[in-house]
């Protein structure tokens, strides 16, 4: 039997074999279309469940509301008129006071934590479980132990009254105080890694030659340390401001119908309102703000010696 015979044990290349090499072959030498070819299901992803979802959301905020919540033909801008009432500018103050407040307490509570673990030695692994242990556990959950915390008859109204350092329990929930405890309490952690990670790439001879000079503690803070981990502190103030200010659960939970934030309003128009036009367009006027907003810090941030960052 000749060696070149084809072996009875082994079936012919079929044609979907040889069109997969084909395929393949395509991208032989050709590294931009290796990229996207890398790219692409990411991209993919993104275009169907992010992109998508949008343009549907801007098409209804210029759709005509029916009388029982459908949607009918026919196109204005009349929703987008509308959030200039008084009353909806009322709430995306209240949005905004709120989101910058509550970055700004992550940041001051945030910054020493992160400095901490940065220079934790041994003990940084258990620190960096500690802080992110949170996570380990639903969002809902945590939220519904933040309303057995501070209800009348939680556990800190509780144990201020057996210890006698107050007569009757203190108004927690329901209020501003209970809202921004849970803005805090969810969205530190997102403060604290990124400024850990400004502070972990410091090298060590920088703050050592500060030192030589003479620098003081407080100085080599000051003039050394916060300015390198400012690129942290920047990432963190996104991370926990724009969710901040679409945040719709703790709000709703914490704070009741009487601390009604933007991330509240949509979602009522949405539901119980029935009103998705409305509902878009307002969706739309806080990201085209918060777009605004972000581009113009980071630009600032970039602007060069004479920048706050």
């Amino acid at each position: 039997m000749s060696s070149s015979s084809p072996s009875p044990f082994r079936a012919p290349a079929s044609g979907l074999v040889a069109l997969r090499r084909r395929f393949f072959a395509l991208f032989r030498g050709r590294p931009e279309t290796t990229a996207w070819t890398l790219v692409g299901p990411g991209l993919s992803w993104m275009l169907l469940f992010f992109i998508g979802p949008l343009l549907l959301m801007l098409f209804y905020s210029f759709k005509q509301r029916g009388v029982y919540g459908v949607v009918v033909d026919g196109y204005t801008i009349e929703h987008y008129l509308r959030f200039a009432d008084p009353l909806y500018l009322g709430i995306l103050w209240r949005t905004l006071k709120m989101a910058l407040s509550c970055t700004i307490i992550c940041l001051l509570l945030g910054y020493p934590v992160a400095y901490v673990i940065a220079a934790g030695g041994r003990f940084k692994n258990l620190l960096l479980f500690l802080v992110v242990l949170p996570f380990w556990t639903s969002f809902l959950v945590r939220t519904f132990a933040m309303i057995f915390l501070m209800r009348d008859t939680g556990l800190i109204n509780t144990t201020l009254l057996s210890l006698g350092l107050i007569d009757e329990p203190i108004a927690m929930l329901y209020t501003p105080f209970a809202v921004m405890a849970g803005l805090v309490y969810g969205f530190l952690p997102f403060m604290v890694l990124p400024i850990y990670t400004s502070l972990e790439k410091l090298d060590p001879s920088l703050l050592e030659a500060a030192e030589v000079l003479g620098a003081r503690p407080v100085a080599r803070f000051l003039r050394v340390t916060l300015p390198l981990s400012m690129p942290g502190v920047a990432a963190g103030s996104l991370l926990v401001f724009i969710p901040s200010l679409g945040s719709y659960l703790t709000p709703d939970l914490l704070g009741g119908a009487k601390q009604m934030m933007i991330g509240n309003l949509v979602q009522n128009q949405f539901t119980s309102a029935r009103n998705w036009p409305f509902g878009s367009a307002a969706s739309f006027i806080v990201m085209a703000l918060v777009l605004v907003a972000v581009v113009g810090f980071l630009r600032k941030r970039d602007a060069g010696p004479g920048s706050v960052l």
